[in-house]
């Protein structure tokens, strides 16, 4: 099937042509305006017959997609470190309400702390649900390799500075993969509310990358070289919601 994003021109049976101006792969809907520019419809894309321009029909995949990129980025650092690029690093974590998880991927110097920021080599959850690209010219649904062609051509210059040997790091990494791909991804998120140092801290946080996904309960997986002694605090994951009863309740980040 075709890549579905804002911009793409669809044909209804009963409207005709017109264009997606919005698109929730996790509930199959999309929005779309036929011929008004201030009026859209709301469609869904496992009962509404909707097409591409040319008459390939749009069908909507049942099974639930990725609701993060953070898996399908783990496989593609995890393939670049293989081709040589080892000074790549991929640091995840969540925002502040829980309910997303960030990601930025940076290269050179492993800095955890102070890490160089380029424009498209950072990017959300949030974003990725309606819109599930990487943001470096890639395409939904890209393949590993054709992410790393993509990512290539978009920054050749940021990718070089990757270009050298990191064993330790890249060991850790590819155990990593080993452990939670396709599921799974690792959070980095080091909250810090007490006092004390951190000394023995606790395994790397893991969430699932699709909500169908039970709770991961694999071997545990052990912080990445560099990173302890860079927290004075202990770890905790974001506080879970207090609904209107004020009650609280565990909800499971998307």
């Amino acid at each position: 099937m075709k890549a579905l994003a804002p911009g793409t021109v669809i044909f209804h049976r009963h409207r005709g042509y017109g264009v997606i101006t919005h698109v929730n792969l996790l509930t199959g809907w999309i929005s779309a305006r036929f011929g008004s520019e201030a009026r859209t419809l709301d469609l869904n894309l496992s009962t509404d017959d909707v097409q591409h321009a040319d008459g390939e029909a749009i069908l909507f995949r049942r099974a639930p997609p990725d609701r993060m990129p953070h898996a399908r980025l783990m496989a593609m650092v995890r393939a670049l470190h293989q081709a040589g690029y080892e000074k790549l690093y991929l640091y995840s974590w969540p925002k502040p309400s829980g309910l997303h998880w960030r990601w930025h991927l940076f290269t050179g110097q492993r800095d955890w702390m102070q890490r160089p920021w380029r424009e498209g080599w950072y990017g959300s959850g949030a974003e990725y649900n309606v819109n599930p690209v990487m943001g470096w010219g890639d395409l939904p649904g890209a393949t590993t390799d054709e992410l790393v062609t993509a990512l290539a051509r978009f920054d050749p210059q940021g990718l070089a500075q990757a270009l050298g040997r990191d064993e330790d790091h890249s060991a850790w990494f590819e155990g990593a993969c080993k452990l939670l791909l396709p599921g799974y991804m690792y959070s980095l998120n080091m909250e810090r509310p007490g006092a004390g140092a951190w000394q023995d801290g606790p395994p790397v946080p893991v969430v699932p990358v699709r909500a169908s996904l039970p709770a991961y309960d694999g071997p545990a997986l052990g912080w990445p070289p560099g990173w302890a002694g860079l927290w004075t605090r202990a770890h905790v994951m974001p506080a879970p919601p207090i609904d209107i009863t004020g009650e609280r309740k565990l909800r499971e980040p998307s």
